[in-house]
């Protein structure tokens, strides 16, 4: 893993730890959670159609 990868994935995480924070003073968790599952698994099926093709 080069220095750049190790950058941006920290940088990455970050945001995401930032975003929570955000949503948890805003009150906007549940959104939060929701969203994130939803794109998991939005996520998961658009990889295993293109696997498929």
């Amino acid at each position: 893993m080069g220095l750049f990868s190790k950058i941006r994935s920290g940088l990455y995480k970050t945001a995401k730890v930032l975003g929570d924070v955000s949503a948890i003073k805003n009150g906007k968790i549940l959104k939060r959670i929701k969203n994130r599952v939803v794109g998991r698994i939005a996520g998961k099926t658009l990889g295993k159609i293109n696997k498929k093709v």
